[in-house]
């Protein structure tokens, strides 16, 4: 197969019907072999029944339906795991992307040999309210990343390489920084292109005030697990081993300088345990032990539950 389409959806019955007629087309014209897997996220406005219905009438269109509502990321791992095409296309269900992207995203990972290109939408029908912040976290991103040549992690339109999607897991909200995931599972090939953003014509949007905080704190997830997952006690380890030492050396000081007065046979003028160093030095110790353990004990757990990515699917049309 050369082509899987994987449309997460919430709520988008009224758009499937045009979407996929206009996927349908654009395969037909360059005569793709081709699936559509349209993952229903828990929707309650009839969009799985829509699929059901799209599926009597091409059998390309497949859909599974989640039990409840668990997001973008659960949405593409699910359809990562289920995609057999040799190029993984992956775009929103809100006809804001144009399937006419498609065939010249499949000709580049092709051709060029890529493993993943980001679609880049430069200009854009959003509100000043969301495209200031999204350039925040993408600049963020870069710098945290070392992606330099992207200038939009987090556009819907994307295109890998089926090795790729076979490699990484996407859990919580990590679908805005996949290059990231992409790159640290070793493939490097990443690039861009530059896509239409079409307004959206049916329905609204998903998307609250909320993906921006949960933004910087995904952010901050995705570099810290990026970075110390898989070696959490040299972060915790670190940390602890720097307080601990800190404490120590203060309560050696306090220790010194009693022991210098009694040896000197000069009256202190203060109590060690009347002393803020001492409580300070005894905070620092205790906050190290607890670091140090914390370390030790993610590196038993590890960051990998065997129960993360498991999703109550209801139904299956494939």
């Amino acid at each position: 197969m050369d082509i899987s389409i994987i449309v997460p959806a919430y709520n988008e019955v009224e758009s499937l019907p045009e979407l996929t007629d206009w996927i349908r087309k654009v395969m037909q014209e360059r005569s793709f072999s081709y699936e559509i897997l349209i993952i229903d996220d828990g929707s309650n406005d009839g969009t799985f029944d829509k699929i059901e219905d799209l599926h009597q009438s091409h059998a390309a269109i497949k859909g599974i339906k989640f039990r409840r509502n668990y997001g973008k990321s659960a949405a593409l791992n699910v359809g990562f795991a289920a995609a057999q095409g040799d190029v993984i296309i992956t775009m929103d269900a809100d006809l804001q992307d144009s399937p006419d992207e498609i065939p010249e995203l499949y000709r580049r990972i092709k051709e060029e040999k890529l493993d993943l290109i980001s679609g880049w939408k430069k200009k854009r029908y959003d509100p000043l309210s969301k495209t200031i912040p999204t350039k925040f976290f993408n600049a963020a991103t870069r710098k945290m990343s070392g992606i330099n040549n992207l200038h939009d992690f987090n556009c819907g339109l994307k295109a890998y390489r089926k090795e790729v999607v076979k490699n990484i897991e996407v859990y919580g909200e990590m679908h805005r920084y996949i290059p990231v995931l992409a790159k640290w599972a070793g493939f490097h090939k990443i690039e861009e292109q530059i896509v239409e953003h079409r307004a959206r014509k049916y329905g609204t949007t998903k998307f609250g005030f909320s993906r921006f905080i949960n933004g910087f704190l995904d952010l901050l997830s995705i570099f810290f697990v990026g970075k110390f997952g898989k070696r959490p006690m040299h972060f915790f380890g670190t940390m602890g081993v720097l307080s601990f030492l800190i404490g120590t050396i203060m309560a050696l000081w306090i220790i010194g300088e009693k022991l210098y007065h009694i040896a000197a046979h000069i009256k202190l003028e203060r109590e060690v345990t009347d002393q803020p160093l001492f409580y300070i030095a005894l905070v620092a110790v205790i906050l190290g032990s607890q670091l140090f353990l914390t370390g030790f004990v993610a590196e038993l757990v590890s960051r990998n539950s065997v129960n993360r990515n498991n999703y109550q699917i209801e139904k299956e049309v494939l």
